[in-house]
């Protein structure tokens, strides 16, 4: 499988039907040097789009290295559409509360319904009882995307970085 960079993916699902080869969401195996630079690529292509949306320069997840998710305890899902990556979603799950950490579409598929069908696919696969989800306040297509699904605001505050964020829940 190709990123949108030409990278080759390191997955391990072999029973994949042909019909399922053109699109196709499985979980990554984020532990694999690989399949983490991979996973990093995407996260900075998509991260640099949000962070000129949301006008700021110091982005924290921008910050964020392919060792520390080469490292992450949390679990990532990948899109990928003819065999190439093209959005990630990232989720933690603890006692029955599923926090989506990040959910990253490489800009070569905006505007597909990709971010729509990973998050339909996490919250239809995953036993929670609630699932939460923090975005910035100035991120109004993330917003209206997890209103779709049924979020709604809970809480607003501006952390140490300056970026005003509300946390978004259903369940």
């Amino acid at each position: 499988m190709l990123t949108a960079g030409e990278m080759e993916v390191v997955v391990s699902n072999s029973n994949i039907n042909i019909e399922d080869k053109v699109n196709m969401i499985t979980i990554l195996d984020n532990t694999d040097p690989e399949v983490a630079k991979q996973i990093h690529n995407i996260f900075q292509n998509s991260y640099k789009i949000e962070a000129q949306l949301i006008g700021t320069l110091n982005f924290p997840p921008l910050s964020r290295s392919a060792e520390d998710i080469e490292k992450s305890k949390t679990k990532f899902y990948g899109f990928s559409e003819n065999q190439c990556l093209a959005a990630i979603l990232e989720i933690s799950l603890e006692d029955k509360c599923l926090g989506i950490d990040s959910l990253t579409v490489h800009p070569n598929y905006f505007r597909k319904g990709i971010a729509n069908k990973l998050i339909s696919y996490v919250l239809k696969v995953n036993d929670f009882s609630e699932a939460v989800v923090e975005t910035a306040v100035v991120n109004i297509p993330a917003i209206k995307l997890y209103k779709k699904h049924g979020f709604v605001e809970f809480k607003r505050w501006t952390p140490s970085h300056g970026i005003e964020k509300l946390a978004m829940s259903v369940g």
